[in-house]
């Protein structure tokens, strides 16, 4: 199993200093893939913007998006810009794509939270694939939308998903899954890794998925206080009490608690753990490094 690190980009107060450092610390270490999220009404770096920083100042480690939120942008602005951070850094562009849940980020954009969002990233995803394999999809338009990806055809795709239909559906267009799980729970990623295997299966595939998985963490002698509020201001879009009945459900706030559930995610079949810090301490890159060796 690989270890991957997001970037501390859900952490208020970042500024190039704090971003550049991890990204640079997370290249220099063990560390398969260096990640980061998307949100729009949040105290966080745009997401483009800071995987292109961190594309110039990394070499080695590919570059995961997880996730856009597909739905709030336009697909053929995304695809250019996905196919200009994958000639940044050389072909390291991972993508993983999802539909959000946040209301909100739909209403900053000015685009509906509606019943059809998976579809219409179905949609998109079609689309932008007809970008990156050089078709000219732009009515009228003298050149195809440039520049391709380094990687022949775009960059992997990933589904944002651990709900069963939509990991069925992603068996049609998607290269694997990159879910995320609060405890982390091995029951309920166990099942989505089951229904994804399936789902590949019956869709006849001729690989199996990518099976990738997320959890927040926190270390040393505040890592409960720390861990709660981080998610207590993560989760507030879901309502203060169930913000605060959830927090507790995340326990890996411990090294010995990290080891276990990297273990139960190796037993599991993970392909790749990306873990989510809850700190902006860049020596927390170092910490797990010595943790999980």
């Amino acid at each position: 199993m690989k270890i991957g690190m997001n970037l501390p980009v859900m952490v208020p107060g970042l500024d190039r200093k704090t971003i550049l450092e991890w990204a640079r610390r997370i290249d220099a270490g063990p560390y398969s893939s260096l990640a980061a999220g998307e949100r729009i009404t949040f105290p966080n770096p745009e997401l483009m913007v800071t995987m292109a920083a961190a594309a110039a100042v990394t070499e080695r480690v590919r570059l995961a998006l997880t996730v856009v939120v597909l739905p709030l942008h336009s697909p053929v602005l995304i695809a250019k810009q996905v196919a200009t951070l994958d000639v940044i850094s050389a072909g390291r562009v991972s993508l993983g794509v999802g539909i959000g849940a946040r209301v909100e980020d739909y209403r900053a954009v000015g685009v509906p939270f509606d019943a059809k969002r998976l579809k219409r990233m179905e949609a998109q995803i079609a689309l932008m694939r007809r970008v990156w394999a050089g078709e000219n999809v732009v009515e009228g338009a003298l050149r195809p939308v440039e520049p391709f990806p380094v990687q022949p055809g775009g960059p992997e795709l990933l589904a944002g998903a651990l709900v069963p239909d939509s990991i069925r559906r992603a068996a049609r267009w998607a290269d694997g899954i990159c879910g995320f799980s609060f405890g982390p729970s091995a029951e309920e990623i166990g099942f989505a890794y089951k229904t994804a295997r399936q789902a590949w299966r019956e869709a006849g595939r001729g690989t199996a998925p990518r099976l990738v998985m997320s959890f927040w963490f926190a270390l040393g002698d505040r890592a409960r206080e720390q861990l709660d509020v981080y998610l207590e201001r993560y989760l507030c879009f879901l309502g203060d009490d169930v913000a605060k009945a959830l927090a507790p459900t995340v326990t890996t706030t411990s090294a010995a608690a990290l080891r276990d559930a990297a273990r139960m995610l190796a037993d599991l079949g993970t392909d790749e753990l990306i873990l989510v810090p809850t700190t902006s301490d860049p020596d927390e890159v170092n910490r797990i490094a010595d943790i999980l060796g």
